[in-house]
């Protein structure tokens, strides 16, 4: 995969110095979180089998209800995700799965 220089030039608009690249709340850690909370978004999208802002399909009970902010711990420090919930409670998350503290090898 590779990413246009044009986005690169968007996601780096406002990056002066180091640490707001690299820093505690830099945009490394930003771009850590916001990835890990799409790819969430995508896993539970495959389990209730259809998208958010979509309806249901008929007969299907089971439906997203909001988030859950987990705290997980990183080489970098603490990273608070947003994790989708469902109403059943019958999604079992692969990237962070339920009771993880720990995210290693995300550097």
């Amino acid at each position: 995969m590779t990413i246009s220089r044009e986005i690169l030039d968007e996601l780096l608009k406002g990056v002066d110095r180091p640490e707001d690249l690299l820093g505690d709340a830099g945009l490394m850690k930003e771009l850590k979180v916001r990835l890990m909370e799409r790819m969430l978004g995508a896993e539970l999208t495959a389990h209730l089998g259809y998208e958010e802002g979509q309806s249901a399909p008929p007969g299907q009970s089971n439906r997203r209800n909001g988030s859950t902010i987990k705290v997980v711990k990183g080489q970098d420090g603490e990273l608070p995700l947003a994790v989708p919930r469902d109403r059943d409670s019958s999604f079992e998350p692969e990237l962070v799965k339920k009771g993880q503290t720990r995210i290693d090898g995300v550097e």
